[in-house]
C-alpha cells in the first residue's frame, strides 16, 4: 500500500479532503523521522514502537575478494511490532 492509497482510504472514511489527510500523514511521518534522527523513541499503543539502535563496529568481508573490510559503528532505525498487532495479523 502506498502513501497515496493510505490518504485515499482515510479520506473516504473520515470525510476530510485528500489534501487535509495528505498534510496530516506527511506531518506524522516527518515528526517520527525527525524524532528518530534526534534519538527519541515513539510508542504507539496497539501498533508498535519506533526507536534507534546503535550497531557496533565490526569486520566484514568483501564477497568478491574475501578481503576484510571494517564496518564503522552506526545508528539504525528499528520498528518493533506490538503484541496486539501480531495477534491481529496471525488470525486466520
Amino acid at each position: 500500500m502506498t502513501k497515496a492509497e493510505i490518504v485515499e482510504n482515510i479520506s473516504s472514511r473520515t470525510g476530510l479532503t485528500k489534501k487535509e489527510v495528505a498534510e496530516a500523514v506527511d506531518q506524522f511521518l516527518a515528526c517520527i523521522s525527525n524524532g528518530l534522527a534526534e534519538g527519541k523513541h515513539y510508542e504507539i499503543r496497539g501498533f508498535g514502537t519506533f526507536k534507534v539502535k546503535a550497531r557496533k563496529a565490526r569486520m566484514a568481508r568483501n564477497p568478491r575478494t574475501g578481503e576484510p573490510v571494517p564496518v564503522p559503528e552506526r545508528k539504525v532505525p528499528v520498528f518493533k511490532v506490538s503484541r496486539e498487532l501480531k495477534d491481529l495479523v496471525a488470525q486466520p
